[in-house]
C-alpha cells in the first residue's frame, strides 16, 4: 500500500500515539486528506464516535488533529481490561463479550477481519492512513497471530516507522534489539527510526545516529526534541508528574482506583493555573481537600471493594464532616449510591455491593452500553443554566430519589445525575464536563466560593489546536518530511513565485 505509513515502538509510550497526531496535523495542513487507524487498542480512556460507537481516546484526538470527526473505523478492535486476566472485547464499536487472554488469543482470526474491513475502507476514502501499533513488535510471545503490529503490517504490506524515547535511556539498545527480533520480512519493512524526547546538544548524539545507520543499513528520520505543556488526552497512562502552581486555591484529589477510566476528565484541572490537583495511590492517605472526585472505574464493584481496603471510605466521610466537596463521575457515581447490582458478571463475579451509601440511588448493570455525545445545562448549581458538553460511555443505570434533584439536562430534556440535600455532593454519568470553560468555572466557584478569585480558564478545544500545530511545526523541522510524504505517494508542494 503506497498510501500507508505504520508506526511502531520499541516499548509503550515510546511516543507512537504523538507522532500520529503530529504527522496527521502536518499533512491536512497542507490540504491532504489523511486519517488516523490503530488496529487494536487496548486502553480504558475511550471516546463516542459520532456514530455512537466507541473507540480508543487516542484515535479521537489524532482524527481531531487530521480535521475529521472520529469513527469506528479508526479503531475496529478495543480491549477494555475488567481484571488481570480479562477485557471486554468491542469490535467496531460495540461490546461483544468479555474475554480472557487465551480465548482472545484463540479470536484474534476474527478480530483481523475486522481490521482489514476498516483499513480498506479507509484507504479507499483517504489520501493517506496513519497507523499507530500498539506496545512493541518484539514480543515474542505474542507474535503469533499478532494484529496490532507487524501481523497487521505484513497483512497489507505496509512501511514501518520504529520511534523510541531516549529519555528512557538505553534508546539505541531499544532500536537495535527490536530490529533483531523481528523477522527478515518484517526488518525489511521498517524504512527508519525517529528519536523522541531529546533534550541537549544535537551534536554529542551525532556519533550515535551515524554508527545506528551504518549498524542496520537504515535512516534516521529525526529526532524530536522533549516537549512539555502539550495538551493531548492521554491513551491510558496517568501523568507521572505533578505540577507545582504558586497560584492554586483549590486542592483536588483524585483516588486512583486499579480500574480508572477516562481520566481525561480531570485534563482541564490539570491545566488550570489555580488547581493543585493531586492522584492518591495504593497505599497512600488521602490528604485534606477542597475536593474529591470518584473517578470512571471499569470493575466498579471491584474498584469500591479495593478503595475500602485502601481505608478510603473513612477518609471520604471525614471529608465531607469537615465540609469539604464531592464530585462523582460515571462509576463514581455508582459508588455513591446504596447498591451496585451486576446479576450477569459483566464486570466481574456476579452478585451485588453495598455502595457508599451518600446518595438515595442504586444501579444495576445491563448488556447493552449506553453510548452517546451529550450537550446540554448544567442546572444544579444555583438557578443560572450552564452550558456543557460532554459523552456517555456507561453499562449501568440509576435509578432512585437522588436523581430527582440532576445536576445536568440535556438539550433534548433528559436529567442526569444528582446533586444532595446539602449542596456538597454532585454526580454524573457524563464524562467531559469539565472540558467547558463555563461548566468548570461553576464547578470551582461552587468548591471555593464566589469570593475565591478565580480565573477564566481557556477552552481544551483550543489548547488542543494550538498543541496540533505545536506538533505539526515540531515534525515539519525536525523530521524529514520530503521523504516522509514520498513514502505515502505525497510529494511537498513548492509555492510557486510570481
Amino acid at each position: 500500500m503506497n498510501n500507508v505509513l505504520m508506526v511502531q515502538g520499541t516499548t509503550s509510550d515510546a511516543g507512537k500515539s504523538l507522532l500520529v497526531t503530529a504527522l496527521g496535523s502536518a499533512l491536512y495542513r497542507r490540504g491532504i486528506r489523511v486519517a488516523p487507524f490503530k488496529p487494536q487498542n487496548m486502553a480504558l480512556n475511550s471516546a463516542v464516535t459520532s456514530e455512537g460507537g466507541e473507540i480508543g481516546r487516542a484515535q479521537a484526538v489524532q482524527a481531531a488533529a487530521c480535521g475529521l470527526l472520529p469513527t469506528v473505523d479508526m479503531n475496529p478492535v478495543l480491549l477494555k481490561p475488567t481484571t488481570d486476566r480479562k477485557a471486554q472485547v468491542i469490535i467496531h464499536g460495540k461490546a461483544i463479550n468479555t474475554q480472557d487472554a487465551v480465548t482472545y488469543h484463540d479470536y484474534k482470526k476474527t478480530a483481523l477481519q475486522a481490521v482489514l474491513q476498516s483499513h480498506q475502507r479507509l484507504v479507499k476514502e483517504f489520501d493517506v492512513l496513519l497507523v499507530e501499533g500498539a506496545g512493541s513488535p518484539a514480543e515474542i510471545n505474542l507474535r503469533q497471530g499478532d494484529i496490532a503490529n507487524m501481523g497487521y503490517a505484513e497483512a497489507v504490506d505496509c512501511p514501518v516507522i520504529l520511534i523510541a524515547d531516549i529519555d528512557r535511556g538505553g534508546v539505541f539498545a531499544h532500536l537495535v534489539g527490536t530490529l533483531a527480533l523481528l523477522s527478515p520480512s518484517e526488518q525489511a519493512r521498517v524504512v527508519g527510526f525517529v528519536i523522541n524526547r531529546f533534550r541537549g546538544d544535537l551534536a554529542l548524539l551525532q556519533p550515535g545516529l551515524d554508527w545506528l545507520e551504518a549498524h542496520t543499513g537504515k535512516p534516521v528520520l529525526g529526532v524530536l526534541p522533549y516537549l512539555m505543556d502539550l495538551q493531548l488526552d492521554a491513551e491510558d497512562a496517568l501523568p507521572q508528574e505533578r505540577r507545582v502552581k504558586s497560584e492554586a486555591v483549590v486542592k483536588v484529589i483524585v483516588p486512583v482506583v486499579p480500574r480508572i477510566s477516562n481520566h481525561t476528565d480531570f485534563d482541564a484541572l490539570i491545566q488550570h493555573p489555580q488547581v493543585d490537583l493531586q492522584y492518591v495511590r495504593a497505599g497512600e492517605v488521602i490528604p485534606a481537600a477542597d475536593l474529591i472526585i470518584l473517578p470512571g472505574s471499569k470493575a466498579v464493584r471491584a474498584d469500591l471493594q479495593w478503595l475500602r481496603e485502601q481505608g478510603w471510605e473513612s477518609a471520604i466521610q471525614r471529608h465531607l464532616r469537615y465540609g469539604g466537596k464531592l464530585l462523582g463521575i460515571c462509576g463514581g457515581l455508582q459508588m455513591l449510591g446504596q447498591v451496585i447490582h451486576d446479576p450477569l458478571g459483566l464486570e466481574g463475579e456476579a452478585g451485588s455491593s453495598l455502595g457508599l451509601a451518600l446518595l438515595d440511588l442504586e444501579t444495576r448493570l445491563d448488556t447493552e452500553k449506553v453510548l452517546r455525545n451529550t450537550a446540554g445545562w448544567m442546572v444544579g448549581l444555583g438557578d443560572q443554566q450552564i452550558p456543557v458538553r460532554g459523552y456517555e460511555i456507561h453499562a449501568g443505570r440509576s435509578s432512585g430519589r437522588a436523581l430527582e434533584k440532576p445536576l445536568l439536562l440535556s438539550d433534548q430534556g433528559l436529567p442526569d445525575g444528582a446533586v444532595s440535600e446539602d449542596g456538597q455532593i454532585l454526580a454524573s454519568y457524563w464524562h467531559g464536563l469539565l472540558d467547558h470553560p463555563e461548566a468548570l468555572d461553576a464547578l470551582l466557584h461552587w468548591v471555593a466560593g464566589e469570593g475565591a478569585g478565580l480565573k477564566a480558564m481557556p477552552d481544551l478545544d483550543s489548547l488542543r489546536e494550538q498543541t496540533f500545530e505545536r506538533l505539526a511545526d515540531l515534525v515539519d523541522e525536525h523530521l524529514d518530511m520530503p521523504r516522509l510524504l514520498a513514502l505515502v505517494g505525497q510529494q511537498e508542494q513548492i509555492p510557486c513565485g510570481n
